[in-house]
């Protein structure tokens, strides 16, 4: 059996690890999008090093873009095969993709403006949200801790890794000359202590682990100091100041998560009387799914909705859906906080946000989640000042904070920690994937350290044979 590294390899985006076993069967673990560096991304991603109509299964970790973003374009491409996921998965992917797609057509159009203003040939979208509307037809759910035979030697099962809603741990029991060989991808692993989701459960034996290592050289401060930060935040900036709150935040988990503890901030009466904003479509959609998966959500939500049957909606929250609704949040002067996505601030409502506020000393750009290098999102933590937004410079004049707590990945520590449901002894190998090298390299120090000695970084396009 081949498996070979197409993506996320010394880098932490555009998941993609091809199995292919000796009978001929193929199997993609996640197809995910390359993110976050500009014109050299849109290669990366039309080129795939594989014939799409040749892939028999992709079976998806998480719905994150960066692990499912390209389902849409190797369906256009030829696919026909099944995605497996979790039931959480599926449903998010069915907003999330089609989001992506929605995106993609806006910047094509905007930047075949440019192009043909230069005498050049107009570009197509890599896919339309038609594409990712069709493509759902080969999703198939699976519920957690369940084994589902893809054939008659083929079985996957999903773990819960407290990532995302319905993130799971991949792990593949394929038999082949009656032997069998067990596989498992981590994708990303979750922080033990989650305000929402359940905390990452044990995963059974494997033979080859692959696993992530986005935070493979960090710790993260106490989960409880988050909170009190981000209130923090808002009391100075909103109270002290009278200035706006801008949190560039992931539509898909650190949305919840903060609009959850303003949730209890609120029900605590500690939420200064200000209005709160989710200026985000998929965001709310999103909070949607959250609410049908209440299964997926930890003791403590279950709690809160004793009293609270909402844990994510309160009187001064506002979710907003067109395009006009965002825009006047422009001509809003008073003390607000406003949450937007993406993240990374690559794509979407947030670049506008950022840069019709940046340029305020009384406002504050809060970070909740990971900036991929060389987004504009890593831009502005760096310290780039002026920085270019929509092409145009601004001074950055507003206070820069970061809250690493509300990361939804595991610091090495916390992954380390959650690999030892595996009897290293019994691992032929582990691959490190979903990093930057230099936080590998540190990662794979402290993985030999608690006993993981077989511990390989690949480099993109490696093709190792498994036996």
């Amino acid at each position: 059996m081949k498996l070979k590294f197409l993506g996320a390899t010394r880098e932490v985006t555009g998941s993609k690890f091809l199995l292919t076993t000796k009978s001929g069967k193929k199997i993609l673990l996640d197809c995910g999008m390359f993110q976050g560096k500009g014109l050299e991304t849109d290669g990366m991603n039309r080129n795939l090093g594989f014939d799409p109509a040749t892939i028999d299964h992709i079976i998806l970790s998480h719905a994150h873009i960066d692990h499912s973003g390209l389902i849409p374009y190797v369906y256009k491409l030829g696919f026909r095969g099944s995605v497996v996921c979790t039931n959480a998965t599926r449903d998010l992917c069915a907003i999330m993709l089609a989001d992506s797609g929605h995106i993609q057509e806006g910047d094509v159009k905007w930047f075949n403006k440019r192009r043909v203003a230069k005498g050049l040939s107009p570009v197509e979208p890599i896919y339309t949200e038609k594409d990712a509307r069709a493509c759902m037809e080969l999703f198939i759910g699976v519920p957690y801790s369940r084994k589902f035979r893809i054939d008659e030697n083929i079985q996957v099962k999903f773990t819960n890794t407290g990532h995302m809603l319905g993130s799971g741990v991949v792990s593949l029991e394929i038999t082949e000359n009656g032997k069998t060989t067990r596989i498992a991808y981590t994708g990303d692993i979750g922080r033990p202590v989650n305000r929402i989701l359940k905390k990452p459960q044990p995963f059974p034996q494997c033979d080859y682990l692959i696993t992530e290592s986005t935070y493979g050289n960090r710790q993260h401060p106490p989960m409880q100091d988050a909170e009190a930060e981000l209130l923090r935040v808002i009391r100075e900036t909103c109270v002290e100041k009278g200035g706006k709150v801008i949190i560039p935040s992931f539509a898909i988990g650190r949305t919840q998560e903060v609009v959850y503890a303003l949730n209890n901030f609120f029900n605590e009466g500690l939420l200064p009387r200000i209005n709160i904003y989710v200026d985000s479509p998929l965001a709310v959609n999103a909070t949607e799914v959250f609410r049908m998966h209440a299964d997926n959500l930890n003791e403590e939500v279950h709690d809160v909705m004793l009293n609270d049957p909402d844990p994510f909606g309160f009187s001064s929250l506002y979710y907003l859906k067109t395009p006009e609704e965002s825009k006047k949040l422009n001509a809003v002067k008073k003390p607000c906080v406003i949450i937007s996505a993406s993240g990374m601030m690559e794509a979407g409502r947030i670049k506008h946000h950022a840069a019709n506020n940046i340029e305020n000393p009384d406002n504050t750009m809060l970070f909740v989640g990971y900036c991929s290098p060389i987004t504009l999102g890593a831009r502005i933590l760096g310290g780039e000042n002026p920085v270019s937004i929509f092409g145009e410079k601004h001074p950055v004049n507003a206070t820069i904070e970061r809250i690493e707590a509300f990361s939804g990945h595991g610091d090495y520590s916390e992954m380390s920690q959650y690999l030892k449901c595996q009897d290293a002894n019994k691992l032929k190998q582990v691959f490190l994937v979903h990093g930057e090298y230099e936080a590998q390299q540190f990662y794979q120090q402290k993985l030999g350290e608690a006993g993981f000695t077989n511990v390989l970084i690949p480099e993109p396009g490696d093709e190792v044979t498994l036996t």
